[in-house]
Formats: C-alpha cells, structure tokens, sequence
C-alpha cells in the first residue's frame, strides 16, 4: 500500500483550511485516511502550522511520500533535516548527540527569523496605524479650522445685523422724539 502525507480541505469557499493527515494514495482527498498528524491554516498571517514532530517523522521514516505542499510545510518544521541528520548518524558520519545539537542550532536559527518577520510586521503596522493617525488628526485640525472660521463669520453676519437693527431703533427713537417735539412746538405758538 502505497501512503502519502497530504492535504485535506475543509472550512468554507473563502476561508479553507487544511488537515494534514496520513493517506492510502488510492483514497479520495477528503475521504478516509490513516492518520492526522497536524494541521495547517493559510488564513493567518504568518500562516499556522500545527504539527505532531514525532509522528510526522515516523511515517517519512516509514516511507510515506508527502506532497509538495506537505514536503515544504515539513522542510520548514524541520522533519525532513532531522530524517537526513538520522541518516547521518545510520551512516556514522556523526552521533545522535551531534545531531541533536545541529536540530536544535537550526531551531533556533529558524525561530529567530520568523521572530524578526513577525516583530517587522508589528512595527510596520505600528508605523501604518502613526502615520494614519497623524493625516487624521491633520484633518480634523483643518476641519475645525474651517468651522472656526465659518462660526466667525456666521457671528460677525449676526454681530452686524444686531448693530443695524439697533441703528435702526435708535434712528426711530429719535424719529419719534422729533415728532413729539415738532407737534409740541406748533401747538405751542398757537396757544400765544
């Protein structure tokens, strides 16, 4: 029988994820397998990879041939250094301890690099979220400028309004005392 290591697809249309399982090369893609060893979400960012190490390295050790999309999910896992540094040691070019030693440098190495991505990431949204913020803050200093102005002008508008009118009540006020005084004086000469 004749096993690979391969995706299933599972989720909906715009949001698929991917199970990584153990599979008779015969059976049909989402159908039945021997074993799900991890899973794999592209949907994150950077993307998600859960995966049992150990048993993933037992069935490449037993011969399960992964697909493409698999080998580079366990290439960067590091199954497959580890199958090579096994066969290293098969061969007596090192000893267990020696690869155990250039696993974990690799490990580390690779945990740095995604570390710095993912702090590079952070900063740059950081920088995106300033850098937005200041062009709305730009906006709203000139927003405010333009009501400012406009409440300044509906105020000198209403200010000149309020003197016209009251002008134009003192101009009848003093209208209204002429006309008083201007009967006054014709019916006082008309007494004498």
């Amino acid at each position: 029988m004749a096993t690979k290591i391969r995706l299933q697809r599972h989720g909906h249309k715009d949001y698929a994820f991917y199970p990584i399982v153990v599979a008779d090369s015969r059976a049909p893609r989402d159908g039945r397998f021997i074993e799900r060893i991890g899973s794999y979400n592209p949907n994150t960012n950077p993307a998600t990879i859960s995966l049992n190490f150990e048993r993933a390295l037992y069935w490449v050790n037993c011969g399960a041939i992964p697909t493409d999309t698999v080998r580079n999910i366990l290439s960067r896992e590091g199954v497959m250094l580890m199958k090579h540094l096994q066969g290293g040691v098969k061969k007596g070019a090192f000893d267990e301890a020696e690869a155990q030693k250039r696993f974990e440098a690799w490990k580390a190495q690779k945990d740095a690099k995604i570390s710095a991505v993912k702090n590079q990431a952070i900063e740059a949204k950081k920088a995106d979220n300033k850098k937005r913020l200041d062009e709305e803050s730009k906006k709203n200093e000139a927003k405010a400028e333009a009501v400012a102005k406009k409440k300044a002008e509906i105020a000198a508008a209403k200010a000149a309004a309020e003197a016209e009118a009251a002008k134009a009540a003192q101009e009848a006020a003093e209208a209204a005392k002429q006309d008083e005084q201007a009967p006054a004086a014709e019916d006082a000469p008309a007494e004498a």
